[in-house]
């Protein structure tokens, strides 16, 4: 049961005290993230005639990424985020450039593997940082699931937006444009940000919000993977990322096998749209149902929904089921986000994160192989078997241990600091 007036919504949260800052040009630095996949492939393909090279050189990339993002958190946790950034963008910035060399000069497939790694190990987490700086801002406010929603809407955009920027640089001006407009991005966005100070979330112990101290006394640095909620949400977000791959493929597949592989864009579209669509919904409603059960409840509605997309066989009846699949998966991030701010103390929320946004882009990785595979033995259509597989097998985790999101008040203490914020706790 919800009701639309009884909290403030978008024009509340957006008038936030310095919320300009580090939106503006957090969307310049997280445009990137949506491009480097597709600029990759496309790149790698040019220059090697081949989609399964191209594909296992943007899979190397992305588990990479999946793998170190959580690290790369708990470093901006622990030491402040524009202390990680300004390295990280750096790296990134010649990884990439790098890379782009190395494919154009048609180098072996072994030098493409390593190159990719630290492109994907360094790609900066601006994401969960910018969601950090909210859950600061706004601490237990109710706002706190309006800016969750409005991250969602956002990462959706950067999602519809760099595919297509990143298609139209390699299509049109040269292969290699999308990769290295991607890693200029990346460095400018990500120094901009970093040179938002003042809005950057207190540094455990350190005191100010910029880290440069205040504080009273040393507090014990764990990471939020020992807080069993998180490791629930992680397994939830990885059942998220099984849709985004298996769609991806799969409504390739089946625009091919048609004969209208430009129906791929448009399918894809209408289920970003349903994304969106969602999400600005979901911040607009003063929920007064608790996240765990909207959770459950969300969740229950995209497993069963993405359980049809196999059983499709007609344009409009796949674009109807995308449409309600991907407003579905809005409501389950956006909750789930929501639930780290209650879960999580202040000190490790960046890590806890990136913990989601990495389980996203690991199931993502894995779905795309799976699904592919699936498309190539089997029938048109199989691949959208990852997405109804992975989905319930991540509902069936979540209905055993939806007990793991409730706050706890025993166990074992996360973080002790100046006693101005309750202690979280791990059973």
């Amino acid at each position: 049961m919800a009701s639309t007036v009884t909290r403030p919504g978008y024009g509340q949260l957006l008038r936030t005290r310095g919320a300009w800052t580090f939106l503006l040009p957090g969307f310049a630095a997280r445009q990137p993230f949506a491009m480097l996949t597709l600029s990759i492939v496309l790149l790698v393909q040019h220059t090697t005639g081949s989609y399964g090279v191209a594909g296992a050189v943007a899979a190397v990339t992305g588990v990479s990424m999946a793998l170190f993002a959580p690290y790369s958190g708990r470093l901006a946790d622990r030491y402040g985020q524009r202390t990680v950034l300004l390295p990280g963008v750096l790296v990134h910035a010649a990884s990439g450039l790098t890379l782009t060399f190395l494919a154009l000069a048609d180098a072996p497939l072994w030098a493409l593997f390593l190159a990719s790694v630290p492109t994907g190990a360094s790609v900066p987490q601006v994401g969960p940082m910018v969601r950090a700086r909210w859950a600061a801002k706004l601490k237990d406010s109710p706002l706190m699931s309006t800016a969750a929603a409005f991250e969602s809407v956002t990462d959706e955009l950067t999602f519809v937006l760099g595919p297509l920027l990143a298609t139209a640089l390699c299509t049109s001006v040269d292969p290699a444009a999308g990769l290295v407009t991607e890693a200029a991005l990346t460095l400018v966005g990500g120094l901009l940000f970093a040179a938002q100070k003042s809005t950057q979330p207190v540094v455990g112990g350190a005191g100010g919000a910029d880290g440069s101290g205040g504080g009273h006394a040393r507090v014990e640095h764990v990471s939020a993977l020992r807080i069993p909620g998180v490791r629930v949400l992680i397994v939830v977000f990885l059942g998220i990322g099984s849709v985004f791959g298996g769609m991806q493929v799969s409504l390739a597949a089946f625009t091919e096998s048609i004969g209208e592989p430009g129906l791929n864009g448009v399918l894809y579209g209408v289920f970003a749209a349903g994304n969106m669509i969602s999400g600005l919904a979901c911040g607009a409603i003063a929920w007064k149902v608790a996240p765990q059960q909207r959770l459950l409840v969300g969740y229950t509605a995209l497993a069963l929904t993405a359980s049809g997309l196999w059983a499709a066989h007609s344009v409009l009846v796949l674009a109807g089921l995308g449409l309600l699949v991907g407003m579905c998966i809005a409501p389950a991030i956006v909750t789930g986000y929501t639930l780290v701010e209650g879960l999580v103390p202040a000190g490790a929320r960046t890590e806890a994160f990136t913990w989601l946004t990495g389980a996203v882009a690991l199931g993502q990785a894995a779905a795309v192989t799976v699904a592919g595979q699936l498309e190539d033995r089997f029938r048109e259509g199989a691949g959208f078997l990852v997405p109804m597989g992975g989905t319930v097998l991540a509902l069936a985790v979540l209905v055993t241990l939806r007990s793991r999101l409730a706050t706890r008040s025993h166990g074992l203490t996360v973080a002790r600091g100046v006693g101005h914020r309750a202690p979280a706790t791990v059973d």
